[in-house]
């Protein structure tokens, strides 16, 4: 196994990172527009619409009004100018704003955080050879940033068009002009300032052609809520034995010569990975955010384009045609008798993988997918017009009983009743597609979480990643929390203690491989 650790170094010159809407990485909160209609769920009240302000809520916008020579992004006066009127307009607001001010909510139960060892990149080794999101890697990403406020202007500028620039240095190599901000809902306003929160990176902020090994976005997440920090790595892992989705590993990442932590890093859904899943760059991408009431489920809302978009982030290809097909999508998967659903859907939806989708989002007791919230997922319509569905958020999987998860007894038939989630309540109706989806759902049982094989992989990243946990000391939940998670001695238990991956992975192969389906 290679121990491969990525530092991040960002050395922030005084630029500001600004992307596009198609491409920029969204930043947006965990909320939406009213309900269409009246709320269902899995969850309480959670079939509905959201609260204020959904996917398509607007930032602040800034970087046009400051950036007084017109490059593009805001380098460190013009920043000073952005904040300054940022702060009276949220002065003026009579609060500091949402998503931004001084501090944020912080209102989690988190281990006191202190400053972290010093780290330069001579003393790390670099591996130019690895592939950026390979498992077995461990490397270190440095971000340095020329002011020493970076982590209370990050926060300011939470929430708005504005990107701080940093330099970073991987693997040897520095890159100049990365755009940084801090990513994530309520990963991010439950985290105190000077905890470990979520970055996005842009390496295109200044220089529009520069990338890292072909990537232009990285994704690095706190690990919120998995004590393990393994969920989505092992996530992803599994999914794409059968279906796209994005790559994961872990990086170390070192603030201004500080160590900050263990952070998982995660591929970016653009037109990198669309190329590399499906052949082509081309095509049409939506985020479908995340909330308590997400309603992002495909459900039929009339011909009108603005519910759809209340509820669907497009990240390219803001057209009138575009919206027109995912209204059909939702139309058809509706409104045909099940008789006709496979048939009128096939040149639709690649129906496959979207029963592939739907049985890793249960088997896996996803928390935060489809299955429970009917948001954070991903949708790509292809050159071809046929959509696909990708899993997004993947840290909250593996966990028992958490959310109102059922944990290891959560039924593979849920949802078959809630309307506001078609995919569901429609696909799964139709006898042979349920079938077919039962068979996907014993399959992940059977073959991958067996434990020897799961169990292996969990002991590997474990001891890849160990000690970088146990020096991280802004972490979101403690070394002893992480040891509990990831143990693998059968003597702890008869499926491991409570909490731990093995409990969760043992019991629910267990129950997955003895459930009956009932009768129609």
């Amino acid at each position: 196994m290679r121990h491969s650790i990525l530092i991040l170094s960002l050395s922030v010159l005084g630029l500001t990172v600004s992307l596009t809407a198609q491409e920029r990485p969204d930043r947006r909160p965990e909320a939406g527009p009213p309900p269409q209609g009246e709320p269902r769920g899995e969850r309480g009240p959670g079939g509905g619409g959201r609260g204020p302000g959904g996917p398509q809520e607007e930032d602040v916008k800034l970087l046009a009004e400051h950036d007084r020579n017109e490059d593009g992004w805001l380098n460190a006066k013009e920043r000073a100018e952005a904040r300054e009127a940022l702060k009276e307009k949220r002065d003026g607001a009579g609060a500091q704003g949402r998503q931004g001010g001084r501090r944020g909510p912080g209102n989690g139960n988190f281990p006191p955080a202190s400053a972290g060892p010093k780290i330069s990149p001579e003393e790390v080794e670099s591996y130019p050879d690895a592939p950026l999101y390979d498992a077995e890697t461990l490397r270190t990403i440095f971000l340095t940033f020329p002011n020493e406020d970076w982590e209370e202007e990050l926060q300011e500028f939470k929430a708005t068009d504005v990107e701080v620039p940093a330099t970073m240095v991987v693997d040897g190599k520095s890159y100049s002009g990365v755009g940084v901000s801090f990513r994530g809902a309520s990963s991010y306003f439950r985290i105190p300032a000077g905890h470990k929160r979520s970055f996005n990176l842009s390496l295109d902020l200044v220089d529009k052609g520069q990338r890292l090994y072909g990537h232009k976005s990285l994704n690095l997440l706190n690990g919120n809520g998995d004590p393990s920090l393994m969920s989505t790595v092992l996530y992803s892992q599994l999914a794409r034995e059968h279906i796209a989705a994005p790559k994961a590993n872990f990086v170390k990442v070192v603030v201004n010569g500080e160590y900050w932590g263990v952070y998982v890093n995660v591929e970016q859904f653009d037109k990198v990975f669309t190329k590399d899943n499906y052949g082509a760059s081309s095509g049409t991408r939506w985020k479908v955010p995340g909330s308590p009431r997400g309603d992002g489920g495909l459900a039929y809302d009339g011909e009108e384009l603005a519910p759809y978009k209340t509820r669907y982030d497009m990240k390219s290809n803001d057209g009138t045609k575009e919206w027109e097909a995912l209204v059909e999508l939702c139309k058809v998967l509706n409104e045909t008798p099940l008789e006709k659903l496979e048939e009128k859907l096939a040149p639709l939806l690649a129906i496959d993988e979207t029963l592939w989708f739907l049985a890793y989002d249960v088997v896996l007791g996803n928390s935060d997918g489809y299955w429970t919230r009917a948001s954070d997922y991903y949708l790509f319509r292809d050159k071809d017009d046929v959509f696909h569905t990708i899993p997004h958020d993947m840290n909250e999987a593996f966990r028992e009983g958490h959310r109102g998860n059922s944990g290891a007894e959560l039924d593979p038939l849920i949802g078959l009743d809630d309307a506001r989630k078609p995919l569901r309540s429609r696909l799964l109706k139709v006898p042979a597609l349920r079938e077919r989806y039962l068979g996907f759902v014993r399959e992940i049982a059977e073959k991958q979480l067996a434990w020897d094989e799961f169990g292996a992989k969990v002991n590997q990243y474990r001891k890849l990643i160990e000690e970088a946990v146990k020096e991280d000391t802004r972490k979101l939940a403690s070394y002893e929390a992480f040891q509990k998670a990831t143990i693998t001695d059968d003597t702890a238990g008869e499926h491991g203690p409570e909490g731990s991956l093995q409990r969760f992975v043992e019991e629910r192969r267990e129950y997955l491989l003895n459930y009956e389906a009932p009768e129609e």
